[in-house]
């Protein structure tokens, strides 16, 4: 199953079912399956995807009518997106008129050396050993991933959207969901940066 918190997030955030929703980067599908057992039409696509009930597809190769979607969910996925431009338009496209956006997001542009070493020390406590070079780890991750303030500045252009509610991610982040409440605590004393976002937005016309 998908992490409860981002199941919840996505749950209150969709149109009741049997809306039809668009999952971008599904992943091993497990976010889908959950969708679709409450009673949503999902179409999980990901290029990299090989699980079933996933389309191993990008979002340019969707073939679908304008305005094929009640709702659009992107689970730490856009921030892999090219060209970002064409691909919030696209995702404009597919929504119905009022259709939403759903937005579960690493931001790369919040991590730096704090959060790369406090990342590499839960993974070397586990015994997965990874370089200590966090500098040029966090430079290599921002050359080439989108921060979330470029994703709203390209999704602004067709949406409508809220502020995002920042907060923990590096749990997430291969490491063991029970460090979500020491990274909170961190987060809340100042000692590490608020990584993860959560962001919604309406289809603009």
């Amino acid at each position: 199953m998908p992490a409860a918190e981002v199941l919840a997030f996505v749950r209150a955030s969709l149109p009741a079912p049997p809306a039809r929703v668009l999952e971008v980067g599904a992943g091993d599908g497990e976010l889908a399956a959950a969708l679709r057992d409450a009673g949503y039409d999902v179409l999980a696509i990901d290029p990299a995807g090989d699980s079933p009930g996933v389309e191993p597809i990008a979002l340019d190769q969707v073939d679908e009518p304008r305005g094929s979607f009640d709702a659009v969910v992107a689970v730490v996925s856009l921030h892999h997106l090219n060209p970002l431009p064409e691909a919030s338009s696209k995702l404009a496209a597919l929504l119905r008129d009022g259709g939403r956006l759903i937005v579960d997001e690493f931001d790369i542009g919040a991590l730096d050396d704090r959060a790369a070493r406090w990342w590499a020390d839960q993974q070397a406590a586990a015994g997965h050993d990874h370089p200590h070079d966090f500098s040029s780890m966090v430079a290599e991750m921002q050359s080439h991933l989108h921060s979330l303030s470029v994703i709203q500045d390209e999704l602004g252009r067709h949406f409508e959207l809220g502020q995002p509610i920042r907060g923990a991610y590096l749990y997430r982040w291969h490491l063991h969901h029970g460090l979500r409440e020491p990274e909170e605590r961190l987060i809340g004393a100042g000692a590490l940066p608020a990584t993860g976002a959560r962001l919604l937005g309406i289809v603009r016309r």
